[in-house]
């Protein structure tokens, strides 16, 4: 069958479908595209493509077995978060790492799941202790009192969960958690570090790099947060937020030394 005739007629980068814009572009393509994504942006944030290697688009096609239309949405998403740029005269090359959209999810998570875990959490774990703590001292200021009851049935929904290897469902409620001290921070720049905060809480989770039941006194901090968030203790909440930043460094140097 003709590789293009795989596509369907409906999806990104076919010949009946639109091109998305970006990620989005593949996130709500089809499962080709994403297959195709799925392998190339953990090899590359990996290394297994060095800074100045060539991806050539037919090699691509042939590896893959889908159309060019296929690995040119997969090599603009790519572009669109600096890991390659296409040049005329050269084609497709990798970027160093130092040019990559090192906040863009997807590529957290790839990074996450590569040989430089560890360094990764470290300088993700650096820049939310660097935020987090402002923010939940702007929340103490700000937020609303919807926002100070999520955070409360957060904080109870991790107590809920602390215990009996409920990871999963501790996560949920740990990445609201966060989620909700960034938004009512009132900084729509911090808002938007809520997705980086998800991806390393979920990396931590899924590599192992968490205990088998979440530190108690850091359950704790979190309800501590929560309490002083409502109480409008600005101070008390930036500096128990800045606790439990350094609790989760401090267990990096035990889990992922």
């Amino acid at each position: 069958m003709d590789k293009r005739a795989q596509e369907g007629p409906g999806e990104p980068g076919g010949q009946g479908g639109q091109s998305g814009q970006g990620s989005q572009g593949v996130q709500g393509g089809s499962g080709l595209h994403a297959r195709v994504l799925e392998a190339l942006g953990p090899a590359i944030t990996a290394g297994d493509y060095p800074p100045g290697s060539v991806l050539r688009t037919d090699e691509m096609e042939e590896r893959f077995e889908v159309s060019r239309s296929v690995v040119r949405e997969v090599i603009r998403v790519l572009e669109s978060m600096h890991l390659v740029a296409s040049r005329r005269r050269v084609g497709v090359t990798v970027l160093p790492p130092e040019e990559w959209n090192v906040y863009d999810p997807r590529v957290i998570r790839w990074r996450l799941a590569g040989p430089d875990r560890p360094r990764q959490l470290r300088s993700l774990t650096v820049l939310r202790s660097a935020i987090e703590p402002v923010a939940a001292g702007l929340a103490a200021r700000l937020a609303t009192p919807a926002q100070c009851a999520e955070l409360t049935e957060h904080a109870l929904g991790m107590v809920a969960t602390s215990r009996g290897q409920q990871l999963e469902r501790y996560l949920v409620h740990d990445i609201a958690f966060h989620r909700v001290i960034l938004r009512a921070s009132g900084n729509e720049m911090f808002a938007r570090l809520g997705d980086v905060v998800a991806e390393v809480l979920t990396g931590r989770t899924h590599h192992q790099v968490m205990f088998t039941d979440p530190d108690p006194a850091a359950v704790t901090l979190h309800v501590r947060v929560a309490e002083a968030v409502r109480e409008r203790d600005a101070e008390r909440a930036e500096a128990l937020t800045r606790e439990i930043a350094t609790g989760a460094m401090a267990e990096l140097d035990v889990l992922a030394p």
